[in-house]
């Protein structure tokens, strides 16, 4: 689950920069947030 929304996440961000700069800081805000939820799952991931 959390790899789908980090993919969907990181899909959104690359459409915004090739399409428009207007929402740029969400757009940002979003790969921010799709890098913590890999960084997470690989974590928990290597504990397991």
């Amino acid at each position: 689950m959390l790899e789908t929304i980090a993919i969907v996440l990181v899909v959104l961000w690359i459409l915004g920069l090739v399409s428009s700069y207007t929402m740029g800081g969400f757009i940002h805000a979003l790969l921010v947030i799709a890098i913590v939820v890999i960084l997470i799952r690989v974590i928990q991931g290597r504990s397991a």
